[in-house]
């Protein structure tokens, strides 16, 4: 009894050790009686070469990054995540090209770092380099925005990935004014009004179609009237939507349940209290857009992270805290709030509502999380070589 006990012990013995370009795996030999078997027991990473995954505009568009849908998507679960409280977001850093003089109303020439990290069922973290220049599209053919966005390993710190941010950066921009809609205007809302007729304002309504599809048409004011025009032929065979060229600013706000300001204007009000009707929802998405009074006749006023908007100093509502005209207490609510069910959004149709977001990286890392997962699904993009050893760890 006690040989056939002997004969059925399992044997375990290291038979093999190998080594392979990336890892080395333990084989062992496993004997029972006459029988045996090779198991690999253990592998043991011994790697320290980092690549990163290159990806361009190109690449970030396969991989969905003008799919507005799934943008939406991404950002409507960041705000939800921001509401509770699951995120890492400080004050971007800002530099403005102080040696150099705009035009007269016109935004100084300015590069942005911002970093974040969204947690949750997204645990990804990274940050946005985005320069912004309102004159190149009228001097160099260029984007006013030019943007990378870096994904960084949330275990141990490394690059996972460099790609185009300027699409991701104006997509989920538009998505965070819809995600807005989605929240604070009426659901019978039919009609979108924009004023600017740049490259914000085609992805602002291409949100909006997302979030309300029974809208029906759209009006655009630009002060550049070839600008509004060839926004309205592109945009209204994009979406199949009627879009009309209004004469001025007030004729947009008027006739909107839905107003975009999408503008580098910081000197000049462009929207006027008493030009909001009823029920309107209004996205205030750039600098001094509106007039205070604006604000302060509103029934809410609501924005992405309070603390953001008024270190930019920026927005028409951070200017009126400066001037002593606007308290904290005066504030809604921060955004994610409603979007996590913690405050109402709209109450009633008659509610005239304010969101005026000044951009949260979060969004820009739960965007190119997805792109990322994409497109190495995908083999998009071009992998770089970091280093096969670092100099020193």
């Amino acid at each position: 009894m006690a040989n056939e006990r002997m004969a059925n012990l399992v044997y375990y013995s290291p038979f093999a050790i190998r080594k392979f370009a990336t890892v080395t795996v333990i084989f062992l030999l496993i004997v029972q009686g006459n029988n045996w078997k090779v198991l690999i027991m253990g592998v043991n990473s011994m790697s320290q070469k980092v690549e990163v995954l290159w990806l361009g505009q190109s690449d970030v568009i396969a991989a969905g990054g003008l799919d507005m849908a799934a943008v939406v998507e991404d950002v409507e679960k960041a705000f939800r995540l921001h509401g509770q409280g699951k995120y890492a977001l400080p004050v971007k850093v800002s530099m403005e090209w102080e040696w150099t003089d705009p035009p007269p109303g016109e935004q100084r020439d300015h590069l942005n770092i911002m970093p974040g990290y969204v947690g949750g069922e997204v645990n990804a973290a990274g940050f946005k380099a985005i320069a912004s220049f309102p004159r190149n599209p009228f001097k160099h053919n260029l984007p006013r925005a030019s943007a990378l966005i870096v994904l960084n390993d949330v275990e141990r710190g490394l690059p996972l990935a460099v790609m185009d941010g300027t699409l991701i950066s104006a997509m989920r921009t538009g998505a965070a004014s819809g995600v807005g809609a989605k929240y604070l205007a009426r659901e019978d809302a039919s009609s979108v009004g924009l004023i600017g007729a740049g490259v914000q304002s085609r992805t602002q309504l291409m949100a909006m179609k997302v979030v309300r599809p029974a809208i029906e048409r759209a009006l655009v004011f630009d002060i550049r009237r070839d600008r509004a025009e060839a926004f309205a032929v592109e945009m209204g065979k994009r979406l199949n939507l009627d879009i009309q060229i209004a004469d001025d600013s007030e004729a947009v706000a008027r006739q909107a349940d839905i107003l975009v300001t999408a503008t580098t204007n910081i000197t000049e009000p462009i929207i006027h209290d008493g030009w909001l009707t009823p029920g309107s929802f209004y996205a205030h998405v750039s600098g001094y857009e509106c007039e205070y009074d604006l604000l302060r006749h509103a029934d809410k006023v609501i924005v992405d992270e309070w603390k953001l908007v008024k270190a930019r100093m920026y927005s028409t509502v951070a200017l009126m805290w400066r001037d002593g005209q606007f308290k904290d207490d005066d504030l809604y609510a921060e955004f994610g709030k409603i979007v996590a069910g913690q405050m109402a959004g709209r109450e009633n149709n008659e509610e005239i509502i304010v969101f005026s977001p000044i951009g949260l990286a979060l969004h820009d890392v739960a965007v190119a999380h997805r792109i990322y997962q994409t497109a190495k699904a995908k083999e998009l993009g071009q992998k770089a070589l970091l280093w096969d050893e670092p100099m020193w760890a």
